[in-house]
């Protein structure tokens, strides 16, 4: 979780030090041979695997540190969970290599501790790199590059549904750039297809779901909705994360349908989807919260004392109604508002990490963008829990 930190930081000063010439691309490079298990960060079975590995947590609470607990693989989970990981990679071209760093430390903190509840793939792919999203937002076109990485998680989950899954049912898991990849493939691969029942769930926070004020499907999917209760299968999980006093101002880089870094808004009448992913309702819900111990530096923030008790005894800490969130929708704005659950006898932390800085200060448009699958981790697996259980007792 560090380096995935440290990379998401790294966006943020980019435009200091990226030139403003265009950058020339390479030949699109050969397809990936998934066949090939090296091309896979995750796969069940492996002995060292980042997604087997056991996760020592330590509890945060109200009076301190609490117990402490390692996580470990389901021994025979019912579904498979797929990951696509988000923007990390500090590669100089505009597509990443396949040799992964923080592509690894994404997968450990956002998508391993999913091993509790079902069997773990996560393609490496050739992903739009941190250097070319600024060049991207400044108006160069990177539709090619794009095209380059989508077309990896494409043919991964193609061979994955081919040759590993063998026909069981799945969930997709992703954040950020891989939110985006994956939005495409449940409308080009799934939707209006025999997939679709096999489709246990997608959650997909970190960028913009569009949807008609009002309703849970249309726009960016035509025939997938939203998860509106527990329960309810073949749906989809998506927040764009925002603190309750700092919600997206105008041109933010998440939570407005009106406003889009890289193309045009959405029509007129959408707003950026959001589903409360500790109750999958409207109103507010205390959340369950997986945080790194260790928050590197950013230029210009102040470090986080988890508690008043000193240093976290482990590298993970699991924070129970620490924070609280809801989902505002207010027109085209869609965000989970976060709170901070403050309290003058509690020996826990009054202030979270998960702001994106830009030379210093705050950028208000990106949110909690660095948290946003932390923050309801443990929400998250609970729900993959309670609809594997769901999807099994109706397909029988």
């Amino acid at each position: 979780m560090k380096r995935l930190l440290l990379a998401c930081a790294a966006l943020a000063s980019l435009p200091s030090v990226v030139s403003a010439q265009p950058r020339l691309q390479p030949p699109a490079p050969p397809p990936i041979n998934y066949v090939d298990d090296r091309n896979w960060l995750c796969l069940p079975g492996r002995e060292t695997d980042v997604c087997t590995a056991p996760l020592p947590t330590t509890a945060l609470n109200t009076n301190g540190y609490g117990s402490v607990g390692r996580s470990s693989p389901a021994a025979d989970p019912p579904v498979d969970c797929f990951y696509v990981y988000p923007t990390v990679s500090r590669d100089p071209g505009f597509n990443s290599d396949m040799d992964v760093s923080e592509e690894r430390a994404a997968a450990l903190a956002q998508f391993a501790r999913f091993h509790e509840v079902c069997r773990t793939f996560a393609p490496i792919y050739r992903q739009v790199t941190l250097t070319a999203l600024v060049p991207a937002m400044l108006g160069q076109d990177i539709t090619a590059n794009f095209e380059i990485a989508y077309q990896g998680v494409r043919n991964a989950f193609r061979q994955f549904i081919a040759s590993r899954s063998n026909g069981r049912p799945f969930v997709l898991i992703g954040h950020s750039q891989g939110s985006i990849h994956l939005q495409r493939l449940i409308r080009e691969e799934i939707e209006g297809t025999p997939l679709a029942r096999r489709l246990v769930s997608a959650i997909i926070p970190g960028f913009n779901t569009i949807v008609p004020e009002g309703r849970d499907v249309g726009g960016t999917f035509q025939s997938t909705p939203l998860c509106r209760r527990w329960g309810q299968t073949g749906c989809v999980v998506t927040w764009v994360s925002f603190r309750a006093e700092s919600p997206p101002p105008a041109q933010a880089m998440f939570g407005r349908a009106d406003f889009n870094s890289f193309g045009p808004p959405a029509p007129a009448g959408m707003t950026v989807a959001c589903t409360n992913p500790a109750t999958l309702a409207r109103g507010p819900a205390p959340l369950d919260s997986y945080f790194p111990a260790a928050v590197p530096a950013q230029q210009g923030a102040e470090p986080v004392t988890w508690s008043s008790e000193g240093a976290p005894p482990t590298p993970w800490l699991r924070a129970e109604g620490l924070v609280s969130g809801e989902c505002v929708n207010d027109g085209p704005l869609g965000y989970l508002a976060i709170r901070v659950n403050a309290d003058p006898a509690d020996v826990r932390t009054d202030r979270i990490p998960g702001d994106v800085y830009l030379l210093g200060r705050i950028a208000p448009g990106w949110g909690l963008h660095i948290i946003d699958m932390s923050v309801a981790q443990g929400d998250l697996i609970r729900l993959v829990q309670d609809q594997s259980e769901a999807f099994c007792r109706t397909n029988p």
